[in-house]
């Protein structure tokens, strides 16, 4: 071998690949375990049908769930609600991003409407006049805007009336029902995507399972090929001069590919999570019963000297109730020590042999946020992976906030106040009619007539780093101000309790006017 052959085959090879099929190169990067092959040699001699074999063996009958993290796979989810929108991204490892109800105009994107029978009548009305409450306010509130913020000369008509569009939306998203149609892009690992199919498909929601459905036919069906054209397109050319070539050409060019066939073909209703959820929300009613809900602030920071055993027993009821976590877990703490464990015990007691843990099993983290604010807000804020979220059912419980932005003209200077507060009353009352009307399914879709301006409650919690990642990036003054005063408030009580800390925190004060013509 020449010298400088055998300089370069002891150097470090970094190469990007491409044109592999996910579930192909994820064997092929598992083989590194098993193999002292190269990628390039191992991905040479794999065919689908090898890695399916192996696959099946060592995923399935081993339990090595980690292979399927080797095999990421785009996904584009199109038409469906913001309902189901949020359970769909709820997974701590997700990657996507979704339609902007602030750059977008979600007037003409349509609604999903559940199987309401004799219901249906009721909801559509109800849908559509929140849709004319929206388009009202975004008109407005652009108005208003203009009114109070002269254009600057150095600045272009359209960037002008754009930014300021994106500010009277940030106002007029408060009244989009949860029912309003987005469309999100995610990519995710096989893993990751067996577990969501399994969750979404364990939802008392019908799309929400029917979402579920979708997506484990999607990995399992040819994908779409982007290429597929000009792709095509070369083959009949190539045909036309060599015929037999143009075939293979064919077989490569324009084989059907399946992304995840056998990593997602047994993702199942989770009967662990199910079951669960009944048990634990029963045993919440109990424990509850007879207590009304008390005020709550924003962001409550919650104390960390409490048991472990009470924050996982008062972690694993507060997503089935609507309480804040300090007001139950002063329930909890008033038990004794055998019916706290009886209740940890039932958040294990239907777990199989490869489920997960119930997320509310993560405790232990010395920042735990209990965060009531607007559900458009929230739909921002759920977007951290860095922590532990629990959330709570939508209701109208804890009523709806209004769009207050620091610099910007308020409601009543526009002089939609009063509008708005008759759409906000009036789509409470199209959901307590559809909750109250007896019929379980009705009762469930419910949910679907609340607007993103209903405050909803959500556990935070996480590590001092991603407490200070939060308010920093969403303090920002580019950001709505929903979240920005969420991200000031978690400051504050960080600051209350660790004082010393503040100093490290680069925080833009949420109460002091922006420029809103800087985005």
């Amino acid at each position: 071998m020449p010298e400088e052959n055998k300089l370069s085959s002891a150097e470090t090879d970094v190469y990007a690949i491409h044109g592999a099929d996910p579930e192909v190169l994820a064997y092929a990067m598992a083989k590194y375990s098993r193999s002292s092959l190269t990628m390039k040699e191992s991905l040479a001699e794999i065919s689908s049908q090898r890695a399916e074999q192996f696959l099946n063996t060592f995923y399935f009958q081993y339990g090595h769930r980690s292979i399927a993290d080797l095999a990421h796979i785009p996904f584009a989810i199109e038409r469906l609600s913001l309902l189901a929108a949020i359970a769909l991204v709820d997974e701590q490892r997700w990657d996507g991003q979704e339609r902007s109800t602030r750059y977008q105009n979600f007037r003409t994107s349509g609604w999903f409407t559940p199987n309401l029978g004799s219901h249906t009548q009721a909801f559509t009305s109800a849908v559509e006049a929140m849709f004319i409450g929206y388009n009202r306010i975004s008109t407005g509130m652009l108005e208003a805007l203009k009114a109070a913020i002269p254009q600057p000369e150095s600045m272009k008509d359209e960037a002008y009336t754009r930014t300021l569009k994106a500010r009277a939306f940030d106002v007029a998203r408060y009244l989009l029902p949860l029912a309003t149609n987005t469309s999100l892009g995610q990519i995710v690992n096989a893993r990751t995507l067996e577990t969501q199919i399994s969750r979404l498909l364990t939802s008392p929601f019908a799309e929400i399972r029917q979402i579920g459905e979708k997506l484990r036919a999607a990995a399992s069906e040819p994908a779409w090929n982007v290429q597929h054209d000009e792709a095509r397109v070369l083959c009949q050319e190539v045909e036309s001069v060599d015929g037999e070539c143009g075939e293979r050409v064919r077989d490569i060019l324009l084989r059907p590919v399946k992304t995840a066939p056998t990593l997602v073909k047994y993702a199942t209703p989770n009967a662990y999570q199910s079951t669960s959820r009944s048990e634990l929300a029963a045993a919440a009613t109990e424990l509850m019963s007879g207590q009304t809900i008390d005020p709550a602030p924003v962001v409550d920071l919650l104390d960390d000297d409490e048991l472990l055993e009470v924050e996982l027993a008062t972690s694993l009821l507060y997503p089935h109730c609507h309480f804040s976590y300090r007001q139950l877990r002063g329930q909890v703490a008033a038990l004794s020590a055998a019916r706290i464990t009886e209740l940890v015990e039932l958040g294990t007691k239907h777990r199989g042999q490869h489920d997960e843990l119930l997320r509310s099993f993560s405790a232990g983290h010395v920042f735990r946020f209990d965060i009531l604010m607007d559900i458009g807000g929230f739909r921002d804020m759920h977007r951290h992976r860095r922590c532990v979220q629990l959330l709570q059912d939508f209701t109208d419980l804890h009523g709806y906030e209004e769009p207050v932005c620091p610099g910007q003209p308020s409601l009543a200077v526009a002089g939609l106040d009063e509008e708005y507060q008759a759409a906000m009353n009036a789509s409470f009352a199209a959901y307590r009619q559809l909750r109250d009307c007896g019929e379980v399914e009705a009762a469930e879709s419910a949910q679907y007539c609340l607007p993103l301006g209903t405050r909803c409650r959500a556990m935070f919690k996480m590590d001092f780093a991603e407490a200070l990642y939060i308010s920093e990036l969403r303090s920002g003054v580019a950001g709505h101000f929903s979240y920005r005063r969420v991200a000031w408030e978690m400051f504050k009580a960080v600051q209350e309790r660790h004082p010393s800390l503040a100093k490290l925190f680069r925080i833009e004060d949420v109460n002091d006017p922006v420029d809103l013509l800087k985005r």
